[in-house]
C-alpha cells in the first residue's frame, strides 16, 4: 500500500522528487514561495501602507529615469509603468545575470476612499514613493457633545 515509503528514501525525498514530477508536468508555478517572497516575472518588489489620512505605495527600483515613468489613478486602480535599459558590454560572457532590465508594469487596486486628485510621487535613491491622499469625507471626524 505503502510502497514508496521504503527506507532507503524518506518520505522528505519523495516529496520532493513528487514536486520536480509536477513541475515536470505542469511547469515550474510562478508564484511566491514564502509570504515574503514576490512572484516570479513581478518586478519592481511594491510595499504599500495604509493611515487615516493616505494610502503609501513603495516601489523599490534602482536605475530608473524618473522623467520616464507612468502613473496614472483610474477607478481606484494604480498603474505604474516605466523601463529599465542597463548597457551590457558585448565583449562580456555573462553566465548569470539576475538584474532586470526591459519595460515593467505594475497594477494595484486602491481603496474605495482615496482621492485621485491628491497623489504625490517622488523618487529618491532608487525608490519610488508615491502618496495618494484619502478623501476628506472618508476621514474620521470627532464629534462634540454639548
Amino acid at each position: 500500500m505503502f510502497g514508496f515509503l521504503t527506507p532507503e528514501v524518506g518520505l522528505f525525498e519523495q516529496l520532493q522528487r513528487l514536486q520536480r514530477d509536477m513541475d515536470d508536468a505542469f511547469g515550474i508555478w510562478a508564484g511566491p514561495a514564502n509570504i515574503r517572497a514576490v512572484a516570479q516575472g513581478a518586478w519592481p518588489a511594491i510595499n504599500v501602507g495604509t493611515t487615516a489620512k493616505q494610502v503609501d505605495v513603495y516601489l523599490f527600483a534602482a536605475g530608473l529615469d524618473s522623467k520616464k515613468l507612468d502613473i496614472s489613478i483610474q477607478n481606484n486602480t494604480l498603474s505604474i509603468s516605466g523601463k529599465r535599459q542597463i548597457e551590457v558590454p558585448k565583449a562580456d560572457n555573462y553566465y548569470l545575470q539576475e538584474r532586470f532590465s526591459g519595460e515593467f508594469r505594475r497594477v494595484l487596486s486602491l481603496p474605495t476612499d482615496v482621492d485621485p486628485n491628491k497623489v504625490d510621487a517622488t523618487y529618491t535613491n532608487g525608490v519610488l514613493h508615491i502618496t495618494v491622499q484619502r478623501s476628506e469625507a472618508s476621514k474620521p471626524k470627532q464629534i462634540q457633545v454639548k
